[in-house]
């Protein structure tokens, strides 16, 4: 494997406008072409827009909605990725030739698409299925992966993507800045996000901290260096739908630590540098190596039981 040059990007979607979505999508992969990037990601439904199809029913879905690789989004990235020379990984929600409903994830690059995957776990619209399989393909003499937002919390998802060959994760987030049970989460207040011109301070404050980053800072560094593998980490950032998102898209090597992260309060892409010789001296590696399976293969393997039932017995 020789070394490559992979961009993390964010940007603020706007919901259902695919045409404004795909122009930041080819105006961003432009500039970082320039800049020497060969792989450009994007996030989670950066092109259709995301917490807004909650609110959708079903025909709504479905109209929104492409086929996987006909659709028009997937001809116009594959031209934006021609045209720059790049590989270009974006998202939005796919139907089938049955209307059966996913949320994806894909590669194109010059020739189309590369690789297409579907998220484990779905929820911000009822009418989406859950994928049923794991995505390990070539990219630029690069194994790669791909798991989405919700995914890369399930710990198994990560390791069985590692184990399957991937060096190099694409983790496509729209996350942080919502409520939860963890202590010091919760919605960020839109009017920072209007007035950061002004006051970018306090919006750094709420977005850096444990609504925000702080969380992201809990886990993700510890599934690259557990896994020993890269991950590239993207996420909006601005107004999406009626929640503010943080962006904080960045890229973090084997050892867990951060290449390159994005710290604008505004649309941006950073670049970092991938190169091989990581993947074998991370602890990682060593710990996968000494992987004892005979001793929890059927512990991981059984069925799931829920909590309530554990605390029950």
């Amino acid at each position: 494997m020789e070394k490559i040059r992979i961009a993390t990007a964010q940007f603020e979607h706007r919901n259902a406008d695919k045409s404004y979505n795909l122009d930041t999508i080819e105006r961003l992969t432009a500039d970082a072409a320039q800049k020497g990037a060969t792989v450009v990601a994007f996030h989670e439904c950066s092109i259709t827009g995301y917490t807004f199809a909650r609110k959708l029913s079903q025909k709504e879905m479905l109209d929104l909605a492409e086929l996987i690789p006909d659709g028009p989004s997937i001809r116009r990235l594959t031209r934006i990725a021609a045209k720059h020379n790049v590989a270009v990984l974006a998202g939005l929600f796919e139907k089938d030739t049955q209307d059966r409903l996913y949320k994806a994830y894909v590669c194109v690059d010059r020739n189309g698409l590369v690789a297409k995957f579907r998220k484990l776990h779905p929820f911000i619209n009822p009418f989406l299925l859950p994928g049923d399989e794991y995505c390990v393909f070539d990219l630029q003499g690069w194994k790669c992966g791909i798991l989405i937002c919700y995914d890369n919390n399930i710990i198994e998802n990560v390791r069985a993507t590692r184990l399957l060959g991937a060096d190099i994760i694409f983790m496509p987030h729209v996350t942080m800045c919502t409520p939860s049970t963890r202590p010091g989460a919760g919605f960020v207040d839109p009017a920072l996000w209007k007035n950061r011109e002004n006051d970018p301070t306090s919006l750094r404050l709420e977005f850096e901290g444990m609504k925000g980053r702080a969380w992201l800072m809990k886990w993700l560094p510890a599934r690259a260096y557990d896994n020993g593998v890269y991950c590239v980490f993207t996420n909006a950032i601005g107004m999406d739908d009626d929640q503010l998102k943080n962006g904080h898209s960045m890229i973090l090597d084997p050892f867990g630590d951060i290449l390159a992260e994005c710290t604008d309060l505004d649309d941006q892409f950073v670049i970092a540098t991938v190169t091989p010789e990581k993947l074998q001296q991370s602890g990682g590696y060593r710990y996968i190596q000494a992987r004892r399976p005979d001793l929890y293969r059927d512990i991981i393997g059984q069925d799931h039981v829920s909590r309530q039932k554990v605390i029950w017995l």
